[in-house]
């Protein structure tokens, strides 16, 4: 039995990091007060449709869509920020805390072709700004996502935006979308020439090579940006620039769901090849209106955890280990072994023990294997004088130490515990 194309299992040795990625999150979005929230697999179809758009490619094709028993229309959960403002506001968290500030890690379902990096069952890490439509709020979330970036060692990223102006100002520029591309519908591919009439906008993100050449000369949203919209991205950049934050003006980007509005950005990485998004965002002012609450601006981005666990540097060790491992021999020997095993864990120590009663060869081995930096040797003689022998595996050296002074010495010599990996 096999698992499902497209549902990859995590297994040890992998998912050590994960848990790095996942608590540098935690710790720089806790810089910023930013609070987890925690939202489920399953929404009501129409959550999605109406605020993703019923002409995109997710609401079209890629998500997992059933009826309940009772006949309502369920999805797994395509993406994370619609469900983030649904919950915000059906808590009335809009009511409570006017700003709110969240962040999201976990998995998200879309039915596509699976490829490297990329999964029917993928990962991601959201944080939204709700409630803030200054140009302010646009610039710190930049910040806080670099910062993340940054703290995780990643190399070769750039910061890409651009500003997608407000529905009135898109519509004249829409219009002259499709006007460009009709006359070269042709040489597009399938999916773009039926893109044309429902999204036109989507045809900058076909990865195909024939689509982006028919792109060169096309007009870009820049030049039809009302005042208020220019206004706004001026302020973001200028805001960057007085962080030195660095970054590139892309007038090609554009971001695949109807909500956006204004501010939109990418982080792209050099060494993923024509995939290379790693992260996406943008502001989304009418969102909560399409899902038919009050008028809540809102900003965020959503982070593919599988693509950024690609771009991990290889030299760093995400391997956690044993604080010590425990060889006991005998059954008198292994008895008190194991009350001595839950006594250091009950202080916090990470401990390995043998359940199989095998010789100390055998054990050493193990401990060996185990990478424990330090072994606890329990046998007969030992338990007579009440102490353990604790030898040190990198320099082979060992003393006879009392069992009240075992938990001192162990700790001395991790420094902590090797649950928090090395």
């Amino acid at each position: 039995m096999k698992g499902i194309r497209g549902f990859k299992d995590i297994l040890p040795g992998e998912v050590e990091k994960w848990q790095y990625v996942e608590n540098e999150a935690r710790r720089v979005f806790g810089l910023f007060g930013f609070l987890e929230l925690r939202i489920p697999l399953l929404e009501r179809t129409e959550l999605f449709a109406r605020s993703i758009g019923e002409a995109t490619d997710i609401v079209g094709k890629e998500m997992y869509t059933f009826p309940d028993r009772d006949g309502d229309s369920l999805t797994l959960r395509p993406e994370a920020t619609t469900s983030i403002m649904r919950a915000y506001l059906e808590h009335g968290l809009n009511v409570k805390e006017p700003v709110g500030k969240y962040f999201f890690i976990g998995p998200m379902f879309r039915y596509e072709r699976p490829q490297k990096g990329r999964y029917r069952q993928f990962h991601q890490i959201d944080a939204e700004i709700l409630g803030v439509q200054e140009a302010q709020a646009d610039a710190e979330i930049l910040v806080m996502l670099m910062r993340f970036l940054g703290g995780l060692a990643l190399k070769n990223l750039n910061l890409q935006i651009n500003s997608l102006g407000d529905p009135a100002c898109r519509g004249p520029y829409r219009g002259e979308i499709q006007k460009f591309l009709r006359s070269k519908s042709e040489a597009l591919c399938e999916d773009c020439r039926r893109r044309l009439d429902t999204n036109p906008l989507r045809v900058f993100d076909c990865k195909r090579e024939e689509c982006q050449a028919q792109l060169e000369g096309a007009p870009v949203v820049l030049d039809f940006l009302c005042e208020d919209c220019r206004r706004h991205f001026e302020q973001v950049k200028d805001m960057l620039d007085t962080l030195r934050l660095p970054y590139g003006v892309n007038p090609r980007m554009v971001r695949g769901l109807d909500y956006y509005t204004r501010t939109a950005f990418e982080v792209v990485a050099g060494d993923l090849g024509a995939q290379n998004a790693v992260c996406g965002g943008g502001r989304y002012d009418g969102l909560a209106e399409e899902i038919g609450g009050p008028s809540v601006p809102g900003i965020g981005f959503a982070i593919g955890v599988e693509r950024l666990v690609m771009l991990l540097p290889e030299e760093k060790n995400y391997s956690r280990y044993p604080d010590v491992f425990l060889a006991a021999l005998g059954k008198d020997a292994q008895r008190r072994g194991f009350i001595l095993a839950q006594e250091l864990r009950d202080a916090g120590v990470w401990v390995e023990i043998d359940y199989e009663g095998k010789s100390l060869k055998s054990q050493m081995r193990k401990a060996d294997r185990l990478k424990a930096p330090c072994v606890v040797i329990l046998g007969e003689e030992e338990l007579k004088k009440n102490r353990a022998v604790l030898r040190d595996m990198a320099s082979k050296a060992q003393e006879e130490v009392p069992f009240e002074e075992i938990l001192r010495k162990v700790k001395g010599k991790n420094h902590g515990s090797g649950a928090k990996g090395r």
